[in-house]
């Protein structure tokens, strides 16, 4: 048995969504052979890499099957999280995939939505941060518990930055946590832009595998205000099925089709998707319509994300500043979690298929 050996084998096993073998992949590496002991290492796209048992499975097979069955194997994990950003912009430098969490509409569960999913790509092993950009409803800062919290500053190169407050292995920053939330935000566009950018460039995230932003319903000055400011990898909707929230939902994919605006859509999520009682959690009631988000995506053709049920667990955990995710409720937690699995793949077919992250060039007007 030598490497070419080896590498022979491994060269017929296909990465299953990028639809090519390992080896061209170059996700193999240190390939160490002792008599009839191998060991490799597979670099895995994300830590949170949702195929890495498949992955897994077909290279015991391909082993065995070219080389022989008497191989003893082991395998080794280990990841390096993709990213297109080429960009030489020192804002966010160090974070590998901006996300966009967005909504045609409010209260489709937009903030529930990208505060778990943030919690889903992290229990993977990845780095995240969870960033509230909602200047006229915060609400991250209440869902994860840190209402009343003020964050730290500290000095970098000579610049004062906030420092993200860390809760359940994320680093979290709302808006809400340096406002007062007694009074409105009676603000102009051009006071919301500058807040936002101030908000983004003032903040030390850190290195981060995934970044994921809570924008504000609707489409206007934030949304480009962000895309103008830093590269955004790509942007998730968020949908519940009735007509009137699908219709909005569209707007929002239309937005990142505008001319300039280089934010493609990773996926669409549908919230609210059914109702299952805790005491009949096999039963599914469609309150709200059925497969309106997944016949969207199919229009659009976007990659559908998945369906979120409505249990009353997941309000009651946004309340309390304990996330579902970090909750109790198996059956929310598994919609979550495959939600964060397929978005986690979508994201890395983006940054394997598509060009590379840039910072939009809205024309004003």
């Amino acid at each position: 048995m030598t490497e070419n050996d080896v590498l022979k084998a491994l060269s017929t096993v296909e990465e299953p969504d990028f639809k090519k073998d390992l080896v061209t992949l170059q996700m193999v590496s240190d390939i160490q052979i002792e008599g009839n002991n191998l060991s490799f290492t597979v670099i895995l796209t994300t830590p949170a890499c949702p195929l890495k048992d498949l992955i897994k499975q077909r290279c015991f097979e391909a082993i065995h099957s070219i080389i022989g069955e008497n191989v003893d194997i082991k395998i080794n994990f280990t990841s390096k999280t993709s990213s297109l950003r080429t960009d030489k912009n020192e804002v966010l430098k160090d974070v590998k995939n901006i996300i966009a969490v967005v909504s045609g509409k409010g209260g489709v569960g937009k903030s529930t939505v990208a505060a778990n999913l943030a919690l889903s790509i992290a229990a993977g092993g990845a780095k995240v941060g969870l960033m509230d950009a909602d200047i006229y409803g915060p609400s991250v800062h209440i869902m994860f518990g840190i209402r009343g919290e003020r964050p730290q500053m500290k000095d970098v190169n000579g610049k004062g930055k906030i420092v993200p407050i860390d809760r359940y292995g994320i680093k979290v920053m709302s808006i809400g946590l340096l406002v007062d939330e007694r009074q409105a935000v009676v603000w102009r566009g051009p006071m919301v832009s500058s807040a936002i950018r101030q908000f983004v460039t003032d903040v030390d995230w850190g290195q981060l595998d995934y970044l994921i932003i809570d924008m504000p319903p609707g489409t206007g000055d934030i949304h480009l205000t962000i895309t103008q400011t830093v590269p955004v990898t790509g942007a998730i909707v968020v949908t519940t099925p009735q007509l009137v929230a699908l219709a909005d939902a569209k707007k929002g994919i239309t937005m990142f089709n505008q001319p300039g605006l280089k934010v493609p859509v990773i996926g669409l999520v549908e919230n609210m998707s059914y109702f299952t009682p805790v005491e009949l959690p096999e039963n599914k009631y469609y309150i709200f319509g059925k497969h309106g988000g997944r016949n969207l995506a199919s229009e659009f053709d976007i990659t559908f994300l998945g369906e979120i049920p409505l249990v009353q667990s997941i309000r009651e955990g946004g309340d309390l500043g304990i996330p579902v995710m970090i909750g109790d409720d198996v059956i929310s937690k598994k919609a979550f979690t495959e939600f964060g699995d397929r978005a986690v793949r979508a994201i890395s077919l983006r940054n394997a298929q598509l060009p590379v992250t840039e910072v939009s060039e809205v024309l004003e007007m």
